[in-house]
């Protein structure tokens, strides 16, 4: 199996243009990928592949 690229927290802000305070809401109310901690570090990362369908799958402005 594939291990999955991950990124960290500024590269998901830059991608997904929305705030940090937005995403962990979004997480709240499952509407966002869910972070995975990074082995041997306290931070946390995203699956690649997971912010990559969230941006395909969101509405644009006008739907």
């Amino acid at each position: 199996m594939k291990e999955s690229k991950l990124i960290k927290i500024q590269e998901v802000l830059r991608r997904c243009a929305i705030s940090r305070s937005t995403i962990y809401r979004l997480i709240a109310n499952k509407k966002f990928p869910n972070q995975v901690s990074v082995t041997g570090n306290r931070s946390v990362a995203w699956r690649d592949e997971d912010i990559q369908r969230w941006i395909e799958e969101r509405p644009t402005m006008g739907q």
